[in-house]
């Protein structure tokens, strides 16, 4: 623990969601969530005007559309978060050399290695200007936590959302820790806090009161041991600025032992699609996965495939999860599941499986007849069906440059409008429209965004009657119908 505030952390407001919002004048300021969108989809982000109906990070997305029918539902687009994380990233590394990034939107930055003095009022304004400075290079907000230790930094950055700053003077730390839940304890999982409930132990002061034996019995001596550092304030964790994580996993412990084959089936599905989330967000993909069943005796299993080349494709986790849950006997019933993907690189190779299929029938040829007249004709490649998921980037040859409103029943609406503009027109056109095209994500300041190449159409009137048809998937309000 340091005697000055000079550990910073800071965490991007709902970042995907702002981003969204950011890049879609006419979302701003309107309920958004980014995450899978089909029927096993998990949320990733929800903007604040969602959480205020209750929508919030890991839920699944059938339930987030029947709590907020009205909000945009959208497709992540992970080139534009890692280009506005790097930005950010920048920025950060102007104040220290030592950055420690946690995912896309979130790092501890040790301010006292970057030569700040070590004072609270010195903190403070290194706190206030990068908060300015991050809005100006983004337009994005953000939450600064400022402590003596990592733990602390990141209580105070989550007590200053949204768009705020959070200083714990050193000194004051047991005080504001105490009446907390054991949760806020890093670490603490549902898992750790039963055990702990069962113990009668809920908050961080009782944590601390237990003492480190009683710990080390409920938890083991390692889990034990660190828990009881951090409830009694004890954190020396560095800022470490090169961080190699060697797997991205999640898990789930039930309240009940499930029996039910197929939930556990969906469980899986769900608990791949957000390993996946995590992945993406720390920019990262990984080659084998696996998977974790603890059985309702407490035995605990692991299974694992290792794919012929890293990924961070939602599909291509979940199948391989799917495959190794079909080996494991459940029907005694499990208490926890989880998925995780290791072997991690910072690059995603595509799934040579398919890839090798793809070339397999692209290269079949047909027998010579009998007569041996030449009939080796190859077969044309089958035109590849485009997907016009909603969020996404399209750009048309009259129109310009706007975003996949919604589509379904061969139909796809696009609503042209760009990050610096005001909320543009709606249209809609046949899915298979030749002049509409995927593009990629514009800039979301227009200082570094190239020349438009059509005329802006912000201004005029929205078409009467452009909504996506019935039945269609749609993403903006009054589209997120299940």
């Amino acid at each position: 623990m340091r005697a000055a505030p000079t550990i910073l952390h800071l965490d991007m407001d709902a970042f995907y969601a702002s981003v969204e919002q950011a890049s879609k004048p006419s979302l701003r300021g309107k309920p958004v969530v980014v995450g899978g969108i089909g029927p096993r989809g998990v949320v990733a982000t929800a903007s604040y005007e969602a959480r205020v109906y209750g929508v919030h990070s890991a839920m699944a997305t059938a339930q987030a559309r029947r709590l907020c029918p009205n909000a945009a539902y959208l497709t992540p687009r992970f080139t534009l978060y890692r280009q506005v994380s790097d930005v950010v990233m920048g920025l950060l590394g102007e104040l220290s050399p030592l950055v420690e990034p946690l995912s896309l939107d979130e790092a501890f930055v040790d301010l006292e290695a970057g030569g700040v003095p070590p004072s609270s009022a010195a903190a403070r304004e290194v706190g206030e200007r990068l908060r300015r400075d991050i809005r100006a290079a983004t337009g994005l907000s953000g939450s600064v936590g400022l402590a003596g230790s990592k733990m602390f930094a990141k209580i105070a950055s989550e007590q200053a959302k949204p768009d705020g700053l959070t200083l714990i003077e050193p000194g004051t730390e047991l005080e504001l820790l105490g009446p907390m839940s054991v949760r806020t304890i890093p670490g603490v999982g549902p898992a750790t806090a039963e055990a702990l409930r069962r113990a009668g132990i809920t908050t961080v002061a009782e944590t601390a009161e237990a003492g480190e034996a009683e710990l080390v019995r409920l938890l083991g001596r390692a889990h034990g041991a660190g828990l009881y550092a951090l409830a009694t304030g004890h954190d020396d964790r560095p800022v470490v600025a090169e961080r190699d994580a060697k797997s991205v996993s999640v898990e789930d412990t039930f309240a009940e032992d499930v029996t039910d084959r197929t939930r556990v089936e969906l469980e899986i599905a769900r608990l791949a699609d957000r390993c996946v989330t995590r992945l993406r967000a720390a920019g990262r993909s990984g080659r084998t996965v696996s998977i974790k069943v603890r059985r309702y005796d407490f035995s605990t299993l692991t299974r694992s495939e290792t794919l012929r080349g890293p990924t961070d494709d939602p599909t291509v986790v979940r199948e391989a999860a799917a495959r190794l849950i079909e080996g494991v006997d459940t029907t005694a019933g499990v208490r926890l599941l989880g998925v995780g993907v290791s072997g991690l690189t910072d690059y995603t190779q595509e799934d040579l499986f398919a890839q090798a299929a793809s070339e397999a029938s692209a290269g079949e040829t047909e027998p010579e007849d009998t007569a041996g007249e030449p009939a080796r004709r190859e077969r044309p490649p089958a035109p590849a069906a485009r997907s016009w998921l909603p969020g996404l980037d399209v750009r048309h040859a009259e129109y310009g440059a706007g975003w996949v409103q919604g589509s379904g029943v061969g139909r796809v609406t696009v609503r042209f409008e760009q990050p610096w503009s005001e909320p543009g027109r709606v249209r809609t056109f046949a899915v298979d429209d030749p002049a509409l095209e995927p593009a990629e994500p514009l800039p979301l300041i227009r200082d570094s965004a190239p020349e438009p190449e059509a005329p802006d159409q912000a201004a005029e009137p929205e078409e009467p009657g452009a909504s996506p048809e019935p039945g269609a998937s749609g993403a903006g309000p009054g589209s997120g119908s299940p």
